[in-house]
């Protein structure tokens, strides 16, 4: 009986199930503090048999894992081990489809600072809103992006299992827990020693990884003590272009409406797709190696000076140079001990330590002579733009070919190959620490006390990236006055060590040129975090169908952060988004409680009917924020054995991070569609009257009677927000598990959920920014927060519009959870069980009040949004005492580029129907639908072979597998044009990002 209920649970809180099967009401007794922290010992007064209690996720109320009303999911070690990769944010990702792929190192190539984390989303809301936790506690962030808690800090061989909350719980674990909680569970009572070591790479070649882990457990001083020490090395190569194919087609797409065809541009403009071949494809830059001058007259093809220069022939082509999967390496150790002081109380610390280094290389800077780049005065603070500029046709370098022709100045862009690529360098370290004091109190309660301390590192290097001031200075070079020596012009830069340099022709730069010029800026980041939190738990009073169980406590929580940039960022203008130096704190006071009510046990269809409820008050610092409260009502209802139905409601919050409270504004371009463009003195579109007041707009219109915006990129810098309240989301769930008995083996959980999120942080795109200011009527008025952000220059161009964090959104998603386990046994030949997740979105939209007022948004289905309709996972696994067999495979459904591109199409074929039913001669007989908007599903297979054989003293596991069996990469996605969601490579990480079938190999001993 024992076994059986156990079994029971542990599938239960794996597969989501956890109240599927209740056991019976009997008395129970708490005896002493058992092996582990967070666990008693009961016993059921009428069996001679014993059940662990536990903390579960979602409850600080110790309990058996069927007395949940919250659904819960999760993985347990032998689940982590047949997956065959090191990272353990992929493994959740691959097999919990309510979760999605978070920061990884397939999405985060161009990241300048989150390169290299590995975090998790659940039900795509934000890694922000899905709080992190290790065995029950806060962690400190890795990113001052966020709260993001980088998975790979944590040694492998230290995790026994993970367990996942699928809705709100703040009311348990305070702010971020909006999506829910990703509880990562370390080893309790583990002993011995062993060696994990495992390598794989793709069969086409790239993507290699190798992993070592290491593991020690044991007893010691007549068992009152326990100590597990483990260690990970993981070491990622990265996957390039270069090791795919179709990675290094080059891929601009247009849907020619006139043809009605897809088109790729070739090197004669866009075709369509059936006239030409893949090789025919280009996409290429003019910020070439050799230079381009007076626009596209002149150019150089290496040293050869050439006038025929075709950007999609003669272009710098930069596919050579991608990156599909970010090359890391990760060093993470860790320990922990418990101690029995007495047999009331024990003492417990926990260490972890982690280094992580990711790289990125990308091209050398392109850059042309009115390119501008930002800086801030060193002395007013205020930001400005400066250009390299154009070239004086004296200049001593100047050929004479374009000095013939030059005019007064000339123009000219340029790759600067020389300097070198433009590499980022990331090191991070993380260092996390808990010790605590737990006990029994009186005969039915428990105490546990402890402080925690968290501190992260990071130290980001960027090199090659190029001064424009010194770039200024070096262009303007003249002769010495020996007539020989070419010198720069300003003698206040020759001072300061200015070397002239030559951009005409590929090599031209000299290598003191190329260290002049070059820029290599740094950011560093330190985020510490202090935890105390203190509480009680145990059986507040007797009712008729059992004790009230009950959790009370207190937490405090300070966190701080500092970023730090290089000086040279500010005072100088480099090609690099200026980031500048800030640094806070938030503290916050907690109060928290919550109960377990037994309403009615073994009654006609109430075998089981539990309440739960929880509250949780938070003061915060921050002084927009009143008191906050969370809370939560549970309901368990078991009508007969082993069939239960549950509803939750809860209310959560999330409070604004330090970076979104008190960033300055961060660097960023974007394209803006200026509202003023097109304003004349008689022009009546709207916000006319209001552009017209700008000087700089009226001064165009006087003088060439029109404004019209340059086009380009502008400076679009994100920014914190003092005035930030906190996010609320109210969670409903509700469903039913069954375990039923004529079926053993067999768990079934559906649950289906329904969260909304009102205040959801977020900023307005550029053109809502300006719609919202030059559509009111006080447009230049102090108290217009939309004007306040938006800047001109004196011609009345657009420099720049900071994108201003606010309280913005709704968001709303429901959707369904399947999860069903069968587990049965082969009458002497082994075991079979059959594990499968499914999660059903039936709603993501958000909501906000735009320009031309409320607008609303459904992003199911979209690649842009990442947002599948289905996805599965299903696992068929056989069993002996040495073999284990293991299939799997995951699923997800078709989706569409974006619905607005869908909805285009749907208008465009329209007309076309039209014409063609009016006889038009324009009309299109057989339109071509448009490539890159519809995907079809995707689905990839595993499997996975362990033998398990005794060696002496030792136990030795071979195992070994394929990921992706049938290497499907995933459909083709063009990496530019006319798309919502491109490609990386043409790749997408939606689908694995180019990796495709990965076989490894490993070898475990334990002793």
């Amino acid at each position: 009986m024992k076994k059986k209920l156990l079994t029971l649970a542990i599938q239960a809180s794996m597969f989501g199930i956890a109240p599927s099967v209740a056991w019976a009401a009997d008395p129970i007794e708490v005896n002493a503090v058992n092996e582990s922290a967070n666990r008693v010992e009961v016993e059921v007064a009428d069996k001679q048999e014993s059940i662990e209690k536990v903390t579960v996720t979602g409850s600080r109320i110790k309990r058996d894992s069927f007395s949940l009303s919250t659904p819960l999911q999760g993985l347990d070690a032998k689940d982590i081990a047949d997956s065959g990769i090191g990272s353990l944010a992929d493994i959740l990702v691959d097999q919990i489809p309510a979760l999605a792929e978070g920061v990884s190192s397939t999405n985060s190539q161009s990241s300048v600072q989150n390169t290299g984390l590995s975090t998790i989303d659940l039900r795509n809301l934000g890694t922000d809103r899905t709080l992190t936790l290790i065995d029950g506690r806060r962690v400190v962030s890795n990113s001052y992006s966020g709260n993001y808690v980088s998975l790979s800090t944590i040694p492998a061989a230290m995790v026994d299992k993970v367990e996942i909350i699928t809705g709100g719980a703040s009311a348990v674990y305070g702010s971020d827990a909006i999506a829910g909680v990703v509880n990562i569970i370390t080893q309790q009572n583990k002993t011995g020693f062993e060696i994990n070591a495992r390598g794989g790479e793709t069969t086409e070649g790239g993507g290699r990884e190798t992993t070592v882990d290491v593991g020690y457990g044991t007893d010691f001083n007549g068992d009152k003590g326990y100590i597990f020490a483990s260690a990970t090395y993981d070491k990622q190569h990265g996957l390039f272009a270069t090791d795919r194919e179709r990675a290094l087609y080059e891929s601009s797409f247009a849907y020619d409406e006139k043809q009605m065809c897809n088109a790729m541009n070739t090197v004669d403009g866009d075709q369509c797709m059936r006239d030409i071949t893949r090789d025919d494809w280009r996409e290429r830059s003019n910020d070439i190696v050799g230079g381009r001058f007076k626009s596209n007259s002149w150019w150089y093809d290496g040293t050869e000076l050439k006038t025929d220069f075709k950007e999609e022939r003669d272009g710098y082509n930069g596919y050579t140079t991608g990156l599909l999967k970010v090359p890391e390496d990760t060093l993470a150790a860790a320990v922990k001990m418990n101690y029995d002081l007495s047999d009331d109380v024990r003492a417990n610390v926990q260490v972890q330590f982690s280094r992580n280094n990711a790289f990125r290389r990308t091209d050398a800077e392109g850059q042309d002579y009115n390119d501008t780049e930002l800086y801030i005065d060193p002395v007013t603070g205020l930001p400005g733009t400066i250009a390299a500029g154009s070239i004086s046709p004296n200049n001593p370098y100047v050929p004479a070919e374009i000095a013939a022709t030059a005019g007064k100045s000339i123009t000219w862009d340029r790759r600067f190959q020389e300097v070198g690529p433009v590499e980022s360098d990331n090191e991070r370290t993380t260092l996390r620490t808990w010790a605590g004091l737990q006990g029994n109190l009186f005969e039915t309660w428990t105490w546990d006390a402890s402080l925690g301390y968290g501190k992260f590192e990071q130290r980001q290097r960027r090199s090659n990236e190029i001064s424009i001031r010194r770039l200024q200075y070096a262009l303007d070079a003249e002769y010495a006055a020996d007539g020989v020596t070419i010198q720069c012009a300003s003698e206040e830069a020759r001072a300061e060590g200015c070397v002239p340099v030559n951009i005409f022709g590929e090599g031209s730069i000299s290598k003191e040129g190329a260290d002049y010029i070059r820029a290599n800026p740094y950011i560093n980041t330190d985020i510490t975090q202090f935890n105390a939190l203190g509480f009680i738990s145990g059986e507040l009073f007797e009712l008729p169908a059992g004790g009230v169980q009950s959790a009370f406590g207190v937490e405090y929580r300070r966190d701080t952060q500092a970023v730090d940039t290089d000086k040279a960022m500010r005072g100088d203008a480099i090609t690099f988004n200026d980031v500048p130096p800030f640094e806070g704190d938030v503290t916050v006071w907690e109060a928290f409680g919550e109960a377990n009510l037994p309403l009615l046990r073994d009654e006609a269809f109430a075998n089981r009917l539990d309440l739960d409820l929880s509250l949780r008050l938070a003061d915060y610092s921050q002084k927009n924020i009143d008191l906050m409260s969370s809370y939560r009502a549970g309901i368990l209802w078991e009508p007969i054995a082993n069939y239960a139905l549950r509803a939750n409601y809860s209310r959560s919050q999330r409070a604004p991070n330090i970076t979104e409270l008190i960033s300055p504004p961060r660097g960023d371009y974007d394209s803006i569609r200026d509202i003023c463009d097109g304003v004349t003195a008689t022009s009546t579109g709207a916000g006319h009257d209001s552009c017209r007041q700008d000087p700089g707009i009226a001064a165009a219109i006087a003088t060439n009677g029109i404004f019209e915006d340059e086009g380009g990129s502008k400076y679009s810098p994100n920014a914190g927000n003092e005035n930030l309240t906190e996010e609320t989301a109210d969670t409903y769930t509700l469903g039913f598990t069954m375990a039923p008995a004529f079926l053993e083996g067999f768990n079934l959980a559906v649950d289906y959920y329904d969260i909304k999120v009102t205040d959801a942080i977020g900023s307005l795109s550029n053109e809502d920014i300006l719609a919202e200011c030059y559509n009111s009527s006080n447009p230049y008025g102090a108290d217009n927060e939309y004007c306040q952000v938006i800047s001109r220059d004196t011609e009345g161009q657009i420099t720049q519009v900071i994108q201003q964090e606010q309280n913005l959104n709704d968001i709303v998603t429901r959707g369904v959870d399947i999860a069903m386990a069968y587990e049965w046994q082969l009458d002497g030949y082994g075991e079979l069980s059959l594990k499968t997740n499914w999660t059903h979105v039936l709603e993501f939209s958000t909501s906000y009040y735009g320009a031309d007022g409320l607008v609303e948004d459904d992003y199911v289905g979209e690649l842009a949004s990442g947002i599948f309709e289905d996805r599965g996972a299903i696992s068929l696994t056989w069993s002996n005492d040495d073999w284990r067999v293991r299939w799997s495979a995951k699923y997800k459904s078709a989706m569409v580029d974006s619905h607005d591109r869908v909805e285009e199409w749907n208008v465009l074929k329209a007309e076309n129907q039209a014409k063609l039913d009016a006889g038009d001669a324009t009309a299109v007989a057989n339109p071509e639908t448009p490539a890159f908007l519809f995907y079809s599903s995707y689905i990839t297979h595993d499997l996975s072979v362990s033998y398990t054989m005794d060696v002496s003293q030792a136990e030795l596991r071979l195992y070994g597998g394929v990921r992706n069996i049938f290497d499907n990469q995933g459909p083709w996605v063009a990496d530019t044009g006319d798309l919502v969601e491109t490609g990386n490579g043409n790749y997408s990480s939606a689908y694995g990002g180019g990796v495709g079938r990965y076989a490894y190999l490993g070898a475990e001993l334990k002793f």
